[in-house]
């Protein structure tokens, strides 16, 4: 006899069968390697400044065992397992999911009116809707490029253009690796601007990484279709955003420290220092959000740049950063507004 009150249980062979759990909510971790690009780096192997494409390979920014900036580019090239970092922040009606790509060198193989720089770190924001499902449904994303910012709508998005007009399509490709559609994303050689694909693509020598949540390969060589690269959290205890206030790895706060040692600047025009940001020093001056938002304050930079259908809740229910928000604030009206 079914027990009253034990409804959503079943019989088999007279036995009463506990129901299914329901299935567990993703780990933040998960969440970023869900909608993690399948990215497209663009590998230049020519000129002393390369290392033979090194120089293009996306990797740790404590890839020579310390943390110290100013050493980055004297080291470049000793550790190429590639590697990429993410934030996840939240509010009740979406995630905003941060990538950051890091090179030990921004470069050029030419002399003439163009500067380089120790260290780079360029990225994009992601915009998910939570939609009842799993992992939600991806809605827009914002790269950076330079001193720009870049805002696409994958296919069948529900929102457009806002204060900033829509600058492409976000393709989905599926990985070879787990079984999801992944956004796609590109990055140059040498300077390291990054767009959706195909806006930036290979041309020639380059490696397509694909994400991971534990394994950091190395390219086997300039041209490389299949590196997986690890996905590492910013927040994580004694990680990037731990280390925000080292002086030894950031000059000020979200700048990177980085000097002219090395052969940084010779034979082109100028070796610039201090140059490169971590996502709470992005910045594009010509929009309404302030340096860093873009991670920082994801839901703000969502309202400003995108028509949106629905609800948007503007209160966060998780956002380290915001603890630092005063000296974020107080850093954005001092510092010069500087961008890879």
């Amino acid at each position: 006899m079914l027990i009253k009150g034990i409804a959503a249980g079943a019989l088999v062979a007279g036995l009463l069968v506990a129901p299914t759990a329901a299935q567990a909510a993703p780990s933040r971790a998960e969440l970023a390697l869900r909608w993690a690009p399948i990215h497209y780096q663009d590998v230049d192997a020519t000129g002393s400044h390369a290392l033979s494409g090194k120089s293009d390979f996306i990797t740790r920014y404590d890839y020579d065992g310390n943390l110290i900036g100013r050493d980055n580019w004297d080291h470049a090239g000793q550790s190429t397992q590639a590697a990429a970092y993410y934030s996840v922040t939240e509010t009740s009606s979406h995630w905003f999911i941060t990538y950051f790509f890091f090179h030990p060198r921004d470069w050029i193989d030419h002399p003439f009116f163009e500067t380089e720089h120790e260290n780079d770190g360029e990225g994009l924001t992601e915009i998910i809707e939570k939609d009842g499902s799993a992992y939600g449904v991806l809605r827009a994303a914002v790269t950076v490029a330079h001193s720009d910012f870049y805002s696409y709508t994958p296919a069948g998005s529900t929102w457009t253009g806002g204060k900033e007009t829509v600058d492409g399509t976000l393709q989905l490709k599926a990985s070879t690796h787990d079984s999801f559609q992944h956004p796609v994303t590109a990055q140059e050689a040498k300077g390291h601007g990054l767009k959706a694909w195909p806006q930036y693509d290979i041309n020639g020598d380059g490696i397509v990484y694909y994400p991971s949540l534990t394994a950091s390969e190395s390219p086997s060589g300039a041209d490389d279709r299949d590196v997986q690269y690890q996905l590492v959290d910013i927040f994580a205890d004694g990680g990037m955003w731990a280390q925000r206030n080292n002086t030894s790895l950031f000059a000020s706060l979200g700048t990177f420290a980085g000097d002219t040692s090395g052969d940084c600047g010779v034979g082109t025009w100028s070796c610039t220092t201090n140059s490169a940001n971590a996502p709470w020093g992005w910045d594009d001056g010509n929009d309404v959000p302030a340096r860093g938002e873009i991670a920082t304050d994801p839901a703000k930079l969502s309202a400003e740049y995108f028509t949106v259908s629905g609800t948007l809740s503007r209160t966060y229910t998780y956002n380290p950063y915001a603890g630092a928000a005063a000296a974020l604030k107080q850093a954005a009206k001092t510092l010069p507004r500087t961008i890879d």
